[in-house]
């Protein structure tokens, strides 16, 4: 598929999304939508914490990916993805979002589609200068830089449009790169995909993070 006709897919599934707040008004053609939550809780991670735990797997329903953190490009980030891994929020929801030639998207939906709530977003760290290529994970977000909570996506390919400054002035923040498991990615991205719901991409069968876990 190429980079016009991804572009419109992404386009399609903001306009399908009936509960993502004013969608129509999203310019944001790629936008790598995080349905908010509302926040519950202020992050309070322990930054030295943050720096030694720097490796997180992911157990999922097709095997093991294992992301290694750069916490030291993007500290905000990584210290709030590193929290809700340690609250086990991760733990049984789903890559949601599925496109082949593109990027994996999860962290935020259970098997049956109910969103978890999440705590207070996090500014944007889009200026790091790390990058979106094949194996990066970033976080997503709706139009505005800095509504990223929990959902992250993995890229498939090398997406150098999301790079700050990207089509919309910001980009999308990476905080990590896959270093195991990459061959499991590629199983996920070509697993089949249809419409649920409001909800486009959507893999037929669940893929599931069975758990999510820090590894030394």
């Amino acid at each position: 598929m190429n980079a016009r006709k991804l572009i419109d897919r992404a386009a399609r599934a903001l306009r399908e999304c009936r509960c993502l707040p004013a969608a129509a008004a999203v310019v944001a053609a790629v936008s790598l939508v995080a349905l908010a939550g509302k926040g519950t809780q202020a992050l309070a991670a322990d930054p030295a914490a943050t720096a030694a735990a720097t490796r997180v797997a992911f157990d999922t329903s097709e095997g093991r990916i294992v992301v290694e953190l750069r916490a030291d490009k993007a500290p905000k980030t990584a210290a709030n993805f590193l929290q809700y891994v340690n609250e086990g929020f991760y733990d049984g929801t789903i890559f949601h979002r599925v496109i082949d030639g593109f990027m994996i998207q999860g962290g935020g939906f259970t098997p049956g589609l109910s969103q978890k709530p999440t705590r207070p977003p996090i500014a944007s760290e889009s200026t790091n200068g790390l990058k979106n290529v094949r194996g990066a994970i970033a976080m997503a977000r709706t139009s505005d830089p800095n509504s990223a909570t929990s959902q992250f996506f993995i890229n498939v390919v090398d997406n150098n449009k999301l790079d700050y400054p990207s089509f919309d002035g910001t980009g999308y923040t990476v905080f990590g790169n896959v270093v195991q498991g990459m061959d499991v990615v590629d199983k996920i991205r070509v697993v089949p995909v249809g419409q649920r719901g409001p909800y486009g991409d959507v893999p037929v069968t669940a893929v599931v993070i069975k758990t999510a876990h820090i590894v030394k």
